[in-house]
């Protein structure tokens, strides 16, 4: 066996025999297999149209080595399995080739969803195992040549009565969990990290800053952040600063001196409620904030800590000039540990508080989210192994650093990655972003459905044709405003799917790869979904309303599991075990997985209605009447399902809407029938019609839960 393979979970290899599936297999890791079960009878499997190599056609046909082919197509796989059950016997395995096939990085399964379902069907108990290349999902902090090269994650057997496309998906996507949490690279700094990312890529890459149009090379913002850390460490002693930036300079530079400090930012939402506001300052035991006097000016209503509280970045750093041009010239020439022994860097690691978030308080009170070195390191690594951007790229970071979002894809991963930056302090103002994105050649916007509806009314076409991935998130992507978007800019928004609590990215859609000849090609998008798992995520589903387990592919509430899933609520254990159990988090969601791994999101909990003991989806009803009144959602949002009291049924549906007429009543009972036509249930119709002056939206670009419901309480 080489020295650079990893076996994960041998303890769960069976004495008898079993059908082994790996998500995928190339030729060296078919020869690394067969030393893993070295002593058993194998017998390759494949489908009989598969594409293979010649290297693995050439093995295959030598003497000694059985093979048989199966059918994707025949009507009698049962009957196929009694024949293979033979081969069985004392202890044999079965092991199935998929062949090549053209698929994103970091896709876990290269197996078309027919064959997985005629595997399935062959009433053979499943193996499954994870084949997983690091190298192909490196983090900036990894020693390649370090990595081995293929890690093998053996799963739990399937017994042949429990065997189905869904059970092996799951099973595959926790042995492909597992592979990734066992990574070295977690265990790491954040801080360590992002100064190794900066001095690698420092001199190549840059932050743009929108708001002046000032650009800083990440060397010199790097040498800044140390500077100003020095001056952070004597002016408190908590162990975390609050932070009230928008996106910039400014921003990235305070963010990164408070860890070079040794001590954890905290990033408060200044678009947030009073009540908001204190709440997470209370819970954070913060007594500084790094803010700026313009900014200060210009969001004057927000509930500011007293001057002696604030820390006034720009007067700060002009008067560090001198030490700023020391890092610089020490940053160039001193080893990443040197550097680190001087500021101290790397005590803090692995599961220590890195970063504090706070949720946004759409259906409550903001919750303290502490974000793990491990959690951050982890998200940083999943999405930008997906995305892969080279270093020449650039994204536009306007989502508030506050936003999970904002913190994870727009301030950690360029400086740990090498992506250059092109920051602007609002996400609503697009004509200003419209014109940084041509300007700079952006490659990457990340957005929401609530955002892009400007792009649509402000911004002409060209200005957005150097753009390579649109990913929206925090809220469904309407099929029409997705269509129109296409139709306007030439690129399709591709959704993806992520939670303060999970760092924040668990999905995403992505363009399917490119043809390679007549090879299978593995799509990377299916509208409607929010994507495939990122690697290292593991997944399963309860019933709603009996929390008994369900299989993936039946709708329920969706657990996962991974390394940047958070360890728990600040200061609130409560809430914390009712939402991790066993290292698995509850995200509160409705969703399923469709046979080819996407993973679809029916709704939120907090967002069904229980009427007459029936759970009914606010997002589903949104969706049937925007349909059928031809809503333009495009440019705005009109309408929002909330449920209020009922005494027959416990709850009813209102709509909140910003288009009724005179005759709301009238109105109400002609959209029940357009509704009950389109095949809607009538328990899920709408019983009230609320008009309201406009659609309540969190900064972020969510609908907000919490303000709608006001909107829906009897006055």
């Amino acid at each position: 066996m080489s020295k650079k393979t990893e076996i994960l979970g041998k303890k769960n290899i069976p004495t008898k025999g079993a059908l082994v599936i790996p998500g995928r297999l190339n030729f060296q890791q078919m020869l690394q297999l067969e030393k893993i079960f070295s002593g058993r009878n194998i017998t390759w499997l494949c489908e009989e149209n598969v594409k293979l190599d010649d290297t693995v056609r050439h093995f295959l046909e030598r003497d000694g080595i059985t093979a048989v082919a199966f059918s994707a197509t025949d009507t009698a796989p049962a009957t196929i399995g009694e024949q293979l059950k033979e081969k069985l016997e004392h202890g044999g395995l079965l092991i199935f080739i998929c062949g090549q096939a053209c698929a994103n990085r970091g896709d876990c399964c290269h197996i078309s969803a027919p064959n997985i379902k005629q595997l399935c069907s062959l009433g053979l108990p499943i193996l499954p195992i994870s084949v997983s290349k690091p190298s192909d999902i490196a983090s900036a902090a990894e020693n390649t040549s370090k990595l081995p090269d293929t890690i093998f994650s053996i799963g739990t057997l399937i017994p042949a009565s429990d065997v189905s496309p869904a059970a092996w998906r799951q099973a595959l996507l926790l042995a492909e969990e597992t592979a990734f949490s066992s990574r070295d690279f977690l265990k790491g700094s954040l801080p360590l990290t992002i100064l190794t990312g900066l001095k690698k890529y420092g001199s190549s890459t840059k932050l743009y800053d929108g708001t002046d149009d000032s650009q800083l090379g990440f060397d010199k913002v790097l040498a800044a952040a140390i500077a100003f850390a020095g001056e952070l460490k004597q002016l408190t002693d908590k162990k975390r600063v609050g932070i009230i930036l928008p996106p910039g300079k400014g921003g990235m530079i305070a963010n990164l001196a408070v860890l070079f400090a040794g001590k954890v930012p905290v990033n408060i939402n200044f678009t947030a409620s009073h009540a908001a506001v204190k709440s997470s300052i209370r819970q954070a035991d913060i007594d500084k904030f790094i803010t700026a006097d313009p900014f200060v000016r210009k969001v004057s209503s927000f509930p500011w800590p007293p001057n002696r509280d604030l820390i006034f970045i720009e007067r700060k750093l002009p008067k560090l000039k001198k030490k700023i041009i020391q890092w610089v010239i020490l940053t160039k020439i001193l080893p990443v540990s040197i550097i680190a022994k001087i500021l101290g860097l790397g005590d803090s690691c692995g599961d220590d508080e890195a970063v504090l978030l706070f949720t946004s308080g759409s259906s409550g009170e903001p919750k303290g989210v502490p974000l793990s070195h491990r959690n951050v390191l982890a998200n940083v690594c999943q999405f930008g192994s997906r995305i892969s951007l080279g270093h020449e790229t650039k994204i536009l970071g306007c989502l508030p650093l506050f936003h999970s979002f904002g913190s994870t894809v727009t301030l950690w991963y360029p400086c740990i990655e090498g992506v250059n930056l092109v920051t602007y302090p609002s996400p609503l103002e697009t004509k200003r972003l419209a014109e940084l994105i041509e300007m700079h050649e952006v490659n990457m916007l990340l957005s929401t459905p609530t955002f892009l509806r400007g792009y649509m009314r402000r911004v002409k076409p060209e200005q957005l044709k150097s753009l390579d991935y649109v990913v929206t998130g925090a809220e469904k992507l309407p099929q029409s405003l997705a269509t129109s978007f296409q139709e306007k800019f030439g690129i399709l928004p591709m959704e993806g799917y992520g939670l303060t609590e999970t760092s924040p990215a668990t999905n995403v859609n992505l363009p399917t790869p490119p043809a390679d000849g007549d090879i299978p090609i593995i799509g990377g998008n299916r509208f409607g979904s929010v994507g495939k798992f990122l690697p290292g995520m593991a997944v399963k589903m309860t019933n709603p309303a009996t929390g008994e387990p369900s299989p993936v592919d039946v709708q329920g509430t969706i657990w996962l599991r991974g390394a940047n899933i958070f360890p728990g609520y600040l200061g609130d254990p409560k809430k914390t075990a009712e939402v991790i159990q066993d290292g698995w988090f509850n995200t509160g969601d409705i969703g399923r997985l469709d046979e080819d791994g996407f993973l679809y999101i029916e709704g939120r909990l907090s967002r069904f209605s229980k009427i007459a003991g029936e759970m009914v989806p606010h997002e589903t009803v949104e969706a049937s009447v925007t349909k059928v009144l031809g809503l333009d959602q495009e440019t705005e949002r009109k309408i929002a399902v909330v449920g209020i009291p009922d005494e027959q049924k416990g709850e009813a549906i209102a709509l909140l809407t910003t288009i009724c007429g005179e005759t709301l009543e009238q109105e109400c009972i002609d959209l029940r029938y357009k509704l009950m036509d389109e095949g809607l249930p009538s328990l899920w119709c709408p019983k009230v019609f609320i008009p309201v002056a406009e659609i309540p939206i969190l900064a972020s670009g969510k609908l907000d839960i919490k303000a709608c419901q006001q909107l829906a309480e009897p006055k």
